[in-house]
């Protein structure tokens, strides 16, 4: 089975680094709430749920992590301040734990599916076609011999990005003229990638929140095709998020798996945001696994999500 996206301390303090707006954010209004207060009391707490609200984890799953340490105060009777920062991480840990795979060290492509098939989907402006061809780099990178395929047909400039992106992975591309059938793209590329034994084949798909009946049957037909060369495609479906956007960007995400079943999310730009606390609300509500996060524009700033070093970074002081 291969796999890349072990972490390395440099990938760790590539990840802090990442991370830098939302920890600084978060860690100061904790701070901040501590100050003065010796003890987790109820008023304490009504300042955490706060905090946690306006660090964009979702209200749900901060009504969640608050009646948990609420059950730790009450069974233990007296918690002192001091002892937040590693309750709130335990917590906050113990809730990633409870999505699947969370703690990968690598991003594993089974050796019994060839080509094992990605596609991805999510909204215009994500950060979709930047994570296929960063995606695509590692993989070939690693010794595989991927293809793409640009089934984003609505958009020339979808068509024309992933090419520019197969170019500097050093991987084919399968595309045809804008407005041509995504499903006929998808078609010819899984075809292809059966035809030359390639290892991975990415399916670049459109982008568009128009209407769920028509994103549903375009989704679906896709894949319909994609099944009909190599049955059991697609074996992966990754979802793209944008951090930047904070809870639109769970609103997407409940848009999506409404849409299609969806296996791996991939959370794109953290470096540029104070929001970040909304990969705990993703992770909590849709119990889909998070495969990768973006933490900058570089190639190796796709990082294989790993909950432990994600949390270790969140509280980590710079």
């Amino acid at each position: 089975m291969g796999f890349f996206g072990i972490f390395s301390k440099d990938k760790k303090e590539e990840l802090d680094k990442g991370l830098s707006k939302t920890k600084d954010s978060f860690l100061g209004k904790l701070t901040r709430a501590v100050a003065g207060k010796s003890k987790v009391d109820e008023s304490f707490l009504d300042d955490l749920e706060e905090i946690l609200i306006t660090s964009d984890v979702s209200a749900e799953t901060t009504f969640k992590i608050i009646d948990r340490i609420e059950a730790r105060v009450a069974r233990d009777k007296y918690i002192n301040t001091g002892e937040l920062n590693s309750m709130l991480r335990e917590e906050i840990m113990g809730l990633l734990h409870e999505n699947k795979s969370t703690d990968q060290e690598g991003y594993f492509i089974p050796d019994d599916k060839k080509p094992f098939v990605i596609m991805v989907v999510g909204v215009n402006g994500v950060g979709k076609t930047t994570s296929i061809g960063k995606l695509a780099k590692q993989l070939k990178d690693q010794g595989k011999k991927v293809i793409l395929g640009a089934a984003d047909t609505f958009r020339a400039a979808a068509i024309d990005q992933l090419e520019v992106w197969a170019g500097r992975a050093g991987v084919e591309l399968v595309r045809k003229e804008m407005g041509s059938d995504p499903a006929s793209v998808a078609f010819e590329t899984v075809q292809k990638g059966v035809s030359e034994g390639a290892d991975v084949v990415i399916i670049d798909t459109a982008g568009r929140l128009h209407n769920k009946v028509n994103l549903m049957n375009e989704l679906t037909k896709v894949k319909k095709v994609m099944s009909k060369v190599l049955p059991g495609a697609p074996h992966e479906v990754l979802l793209v998020l944008d951090a930047s956007t904070g809870q639109n960007a769970i609103e997407q995400a409940r848009h999506f798996t409404q849409a299609t079943p969806v296996t791996g999310i991939i959370v794109t730009k953290l470096d540029g945001t104070a929001k970040g606390g909304v990969v705990l609300g993703i992770a909590d509500q849709f119990q889909i696994p998070i495969k990768f996060i973006g933490i900058g524009e570089a190639i190796e700033d796709l990082q294989v999500f790993n909950s432990r070093d994600f949390v270790d970074a969140l509280f980590n002081k710079s």
